[in-house]
């Protein structure tokens, strides 16, 4: 069975990997370049975006930004999941805050903002400090200012303004301003939902982010009543979108009730942990829906920490003599800030997962693997 994948980055390049035992022949639509490729080896082949479609039993994708042009031929087909709607709402924070309004799921207070009386408004009926975020091309902290004071209006709106005039009448721009909720941290849910509408869902996340970007995922430390608050509105969400494949929420935990600060139509960092934490990982669950396969489990096997590695050249091998450790690297060009591969750790508690990361921490530079060594301490604490 042949799948399309729209984007050929990492996660392509994973979900392609997860799928080879299954029989699925995975390729990806370069949408830059707009060439089909193989998302591992990177070979081209010499076929059109409409004869892969043809040749594909199922289309999906990995990220949200896909052209108009593109995301409607694949729609036609009747065989693109999750579908033109979710994607379309994962990559537009407007239409993702009318879904969560429609779902009656919570999140911040929010305005949205097409001209600058919009921005003084929400000044007034938020309050500051409030977080402004654009509602398109927005992504790993980019496209968004912190409100803080008046002084800070003028300078802030030149930027919004601009990017509100880069819309065009069938693309228009909007911005979103939202108040700014003091929150304990920041966990994800990953679930997956088939065509028959069944859902299965990942053990709750803790994320840490540095500055706008994930930097580490801990999975296996989370029970009871805010699993079962993820859980419905990972399931609230997907019914309304009729989803099918892998859903990333990322929510706020305010004193144990979450509001949800976005969702991802695809696989997602948060959930790179399933990899060596699951039986079945979310890139192996998102490629059995979308193929009409049944679903495989999401149940933890083992507690297990995500380290993001950003913008390094390479992932030192040292990292390999910690045991339980693996390596993903995804054969990209370094860049600064760049997601460059990433760093599972498994243990049989979060006692000893706390002990691994500290051994880690002595192999990984804090500047550049930010908060390996304090999460390995809390968690021995704890």
């Amino acid at each position: 069975m042949n799948i399309l994948v729209l984007g050929s980055g990492q996660l392509a390049r994973m979900m392609s990997l997860s799928a080879t035992h299954l029989d699925l022949h995975v390729l990806a639509y370069d949408v830059a370049n707009k060439q089909i490729i193989n998302p591992v080896t990177g070979q081209i082949h010499e076929l059109s975006l409409t004869e892969a479609i043809a040749q594909s039993c199922a289309i999906t994708a990995e990220f949200e930004h896909i052209p108009a042009d593109v995301l409607a031929l694949c729609s036609a087909s009747g065989k693109f999941y999750p579908g033109a709607e979710a994607i379309a709402t994962g990559g537009d924070r407007a239409k993702e805050k009318a879904l969560l309004d429609t779902a009656s799921v919570r999140c911040a207070p929010y305005k949205l903002i097409t001209e600058k009386q919009h921005f003084l408004d929400a000044i007034t009926e938020l309050a500051m400090p409030m977080v402004v975020k654009t509602c398109q091309a927005g992504y790993d902290g980019k496209g968004q200012w912190r409100v803080k004071s008046l002084d800070d209006v003028d300078v802030i709106w030149a930027e919004m303004a601009e990017f509100l005039a880069a819309g065009s009448e069938l693309t228009p721009h909007s911005i979103i301003a939202e108040k700014m909720i003091p929150f304990d941290r920041e966990v994800s849910i990953i679930g997956v939902r088939d065509r028959n509408g069944q859902c299965k869902i990942y053990p709750l996340t803790e994320n840490q982010h540095t500055n706008g970007v994930l930097t580490l995922s801990i999975a296996g430390k989370e029970k009871g009543a805010i699993q079962q608050q993820a859980e419905r509105a990972f399931n609230a969400i997907a019914t309304c979108l009729d989803y099918v494949g892998v859903l990333a929420i990322e929510f706020f935990d305010v004193q144990g009730e979450l509001l949800v600060n976005e969702i991802a139509p695809r696989v997602h960092n948060s959930g790179h942990w399933t990899q060596q934490g699951c039986h079945t990982s979310q890139f192996e669950n998102h490629m059995r829906a979308v193929a009409g396969l049944p679903l495989g489990s999401t149940e933890l096997l083992r507690p297990t920490a995500m380290i993001n590695v950003l913008g390094q050249h390479q992932i030192p091998q040292a990292v390999l003599s910690v045991s339980d450790v693996t390596s993903h690297w995804y054969a990209k060009e370094a860049k600064a800030g760049r997601k460059m591969g990433h760093i599972n750790v498994s243990a049989s508690s979060l006692h000893s997962l706390g002990e691994k990361l500290g051994e880690l921490a002595d192999i990984l530079p804090e500047e550049s693997f930010p908060g390996v060594l304090a999460t390995g301490q809390q968690l021995i604490l704890n």
